[in-house]
């Protein structure tokens, strides 16, 4: 137990100090849920004595959610508040700082009629949309980090006695984070600038496409002139550093909208919208998604890239080698914050604007006229396994290796 307190103390500094750099005088704005209070209430306080100003907790129940998903009319997925999302771009306006902890079970909707996740998906797509593209320019510091609830960890660990289960889910979540080590936030900085070595190496190469083969996959992915490959930290506007994601193993691009071509098979299970989309292929013929097949979670999936028009394309384009300790740990998560960090991966909707040159600075449309997607989603699905070979084409049409079996090749 002792142990235990240790490790969720330097973890709980860790998201403050390291993920979103909470600076004096500065508000912090936590969404979390309620099976986590204890968690959370270590955040606020490391908050605090790094010198917040205010930390502003937006608790949420899975049992409350799933409620209104079964009982309440269908008109209530058709609407999202906009005082909430303006309170949102306020904060942001203002320089807050955001943290999500994710904790809820990947079955959480399972049975509920995909209508109603859609319709809620869209809704709140729309109205959070300008606050979005604040975290999608860097404008604001944000991290993504997680804290085990029993029904993930129950998915988790399905052979383990209840008690054991998320116990279990913490000490992979704390080895994961790295928050296990002595001196984590001295570790996160090493970390950093080893991912950072690959991306100034992608940087220089400016390839024009990148050429994907592995069972199941045959894929061509063109990049936007200027494109910037970016990993692990981030610059919001102010010039502080925060890390968006904790756990990140990856290095990241932004495809060109209209250059995908070929298909990807999935080799991870996808957790969206409380279920489980499996076993699934996706086929792009100039950028569009013309055709998606799935064992399990099809219609989720097909409400998935029917979100909008952007999301029938690509945002994202992300490299992780299948040796990474999430992956090396052969756990399965169902949880996108991990097993993208185990895994190649590419993300259906919005691109990130840091990763075109000048694009921070750059209006919506100027970004859809360098290639780069707009769309109120942004869904990672994982595509890498240790049988993936990756090709960097040059301008002159060379193919240069970047990944061999799943592990870099330079």
């Amino acid at each position: 137990m002792e142990n235990f307190q240790k490790n969720l103390d330097k973890y709980a500094e860790l998201a403050v100090k390291v993920g979103v750099n909470i600076q004096n005088g500065q508000t912090l704005v936590v969404n979390a849920g309620i099976d986590n209070a204890e968690f959370i209430r270590l955040i606020v306080k490391k908050s605090y004595e790094a010198g917040a100003k205010n930390v502003i907790v937006n608790w949420n129940d899975d049992v409350v959610s799933k409620l209104k998903y079964d009982l309440a009319p269908d008109e209530a997925f058709h609407e999202y508040p906009a005082w909430r999302a303006r309170e949102l771009e306020e904060l942001a306006e203002n320089g807050a700082a955001f943290m999500s902890v994710v904790s809820s079970s990947p079955d959480l909707l399972k049975g509920v009629n995909p209508d109603r996740i859609a319709n809620f998906q869209k809704a709140a797509g729309k109205s959070l949309s300008k606050y979005r593209q604040y975290m999608q320019s860097d404008k604001v510091s944000w991290t993504v980090i997680a804290a085990p609830s029993q029904d993930w960890a129950a998915k988790v660990f399905p052979n383990e006695a209840p008690e054991e289960q998320l116990s279990k889910l913490w000490n992979a979540i704390f080895k994961a984070t790295r928050a296990d080590l002595d001196n984590p936030i001295d570790v996160w900085k090493t970390h950093d600038k080893t991912l950072y070595q690959k991306v100034e190496y992608l940087n220089k190469k400016r390839y024009k496409k990148l050429h994907y083969t592995a069972p199941g996959t045959d894929l061509t992915i063109e990049l936007p002139k200027g494109h910037l490959w970016a990993g692990a930290g981030s610059v919001n506007e102010k010039g502080h550093e925060f890390m968006a994601n904790m756990p990140t193993e990856e290095v990241f691009t932004v495809p060109h909208k209209n250059g995908v071509n070929g298909f990807v098979a999935s080799t991870k299970p996808l957790s969206y919208g409380g279920n489980i989309i499996d076993e699934f292929t996706v086929t792009f013929e100039n950028g569009r998604i013309i055709d998606v097949k799935a064992k399990e979670g099809e219609a989720i999936l097909k409400q998935l890239v029917e979100t909008d028009e952007g999301s029938h394309y690509l945002g994202e384009v992300a490299l992780v080698p299948f040796n990474s300790p999430i992956s090396q740990s052969n756990i399965l998560f169902y949880n996108t914050l991990f097993d993208e960090n185990a895994s190649n991966h590419l993300a259906i909707g919005s691109a990130y604007a840091f990763c075109l040159e000048g694009g921070k600075q750059m209006s919506q449309e100027e970004l859809a006229e360098h290639g780069l997607n707009s769309s109120i989603t942004h869904v990672d699905f994982m595509i890498g396994s240790a049988e993936m070979d990756i090709d960097g084409i040059t301008e002159a049409g060379e193919a240069e290796p970047i990944f061999r079996k799943g592990d870099w090749a330079f």
